[in-house]
């Protein structure tokens, strides 16, 4: 039988021997390192590391905690162990516009993300359909209409529902609350067009072509309560020119959404992404 397979990320402060003691510790329990990524940013002097290894000696995840803890206390570290077999599992918020909800649902079915879709939420009805062809609860939440703090308590049910270990909002045109955003806080991936803030409010695809905009981007990001300024997971470009109208440069638009929205999940579930203040390291 393969043995069980472990994932560890940490940062601490940057020194000497840091390498050394991980490996050193996952040898003496009989772990086999797969792979190991690592940066140390020069200008916060803060180190980062992923380390997937093999659990050869089947101690289990808690011993292994055990066993790094010592290390991790030498080193100061903030860290997480994580089973790599362990599908994490994704609620789906979306609006009116479903092309991020159907690209999401489509490559965890075909299994390109390594995650566990367990429900959608929406202010609408019209992806009903298509939901239940995946066999999938389908949640309504309260419209736009509503008091944003009844909407984002329902949203919150249905993740505490389904024990929902991450939160995409697939084009889900509600603002989170303070309250929501805490609630959610490091598991939660927006995603948006990258005219912003040039371009705000409505039409925004209008508002860019009659600018005679070169470039159609989309940022995927963690979420906060300030608006969409959040921790870049991933960004996607597409070039574009005079020739492009506005419904071509929106559909444009929406293919390097699904893109970078796809990329930041898969990203996530994987544990490739490690918060560093406003920023991230991402381990691709």
């Amino acid at each position: 039988m393969r043995p069980s397979q472990l994932i560890l990320t940490l940062s601490c402060p940057d020194r000497r021997g840091i390498v050394l003691a991980v490996a050193r510790a996952i040898a003496d329990g009989d772990g086999n390192i797969v792979d190991s990524q690592q940066f140390g940013d020069p200008d916060t002097g803060i180190f980062f590391m992923r380390v997937h290894f093999a659990d050869e000696a089947d101690a289990g995840i808690d011993a292994w905690r055990a066993a790094l803890s010592p290390v991790a206390e030498e080193f100061s570290m903030t860290w997480e162990l994580h089973d790599a077999g362990h599908r994490p599992r994704i609620l789906v918020a979306v609006s009116r516009e479903g092309h991020c909800l159907n690209d999401l649902l489509y490559r965890w079915r075909s299994g390109a993300i390594p995650g566990e879709v367990v429900a959608v939420a929406s202010t609408v009805g019209d992806h009903e359909a298509l939901v239940a062809g995946y066999g999938l609860p389908y949640h309504r939440l309260p419209g736009p209409e509503a008091d944003r703090a009844e909407r984002d308590r329902a949203l919150l049910a249905h993740v505490d529902e389904h024990g929902a270990e991450l939160v995409v909002l697939a084009r889900y045109m509600q603002i989170l609350g303070p309250e929501a955003c805490a609630a959610l806080a490091g598991r939660a991936i927006n995603i948006h067009h990258s005219f912003l803030p040039s371009f705000r409010g409505a039409r925004p695809y209008a508002q860019a072509h009659a600018r005679g905009v070169k470039l159609i981007g989309a940022t995927a990001h963690y979420v906060t309560d300030a608006l969409d300024e959040g921790p870049i997971i991933e960004q996607e470009v597409a070039r574009v020119d005079h020739a492009h109208s506005v419904a071509e440069l929106a559909r444009v638009g929406r293919d390097v959404e699904c893109a970078a929205l796809a990329r930041a999940v898969r990203w996530h579930v994987e544990h490739r992404v490690l918060l560093h203040g406003d920023r991230t390291v991402v381990f691709r």
